[in-house]
């Protein structure tokens, strides 16, 4: 398992693949024991969740899009579009269903 490459995505970078993979694995949502924290090269603090496919260690950024996402995930919405496209995944309005104005 050393042999794996490591990947940090950012909710931007997404793809279906390793979208499906967080589900699967966090299938409640993650909590604070799944929770890998680190700083980047830039020395900020970054929160992330791993997911492992045979050739990859995903660290994929925490934030209230990925929740949402996840917390919204259906499958058959990603089955017109490739594994590995980061354009399948849509940028959520986080706001939207929180405010009682809309």
């Amino acid at each position: 398992m050393d042999n794996l490459k490591r990947v940090i995505v950012d909710f931007k970078k997404l793809t279906p693949e390793v979208l499906k993979l967080l589900v699967e694995k966090y299938p409640d949502g993650y909590d604070d024991d799944n929770i890998i924290t680190f700083r980047n090269a830039q020395g900020e603090r970054v929160e992330a969740v791993e997911v492992t496919t045979d050739d990859t260690k995903y660290l994929v950024k925490i934030s209230a899009k990925l929740e949402k996402t996840m917390a919204n995930y259906e499958e058959e919405d990603y089955e017109d579009f490739d594994d590995d496209d980061p354009e399948a995944i849509p940028d959520v309005d986080i706001d939207s269903e929180d405010d009682p104005e809309m």
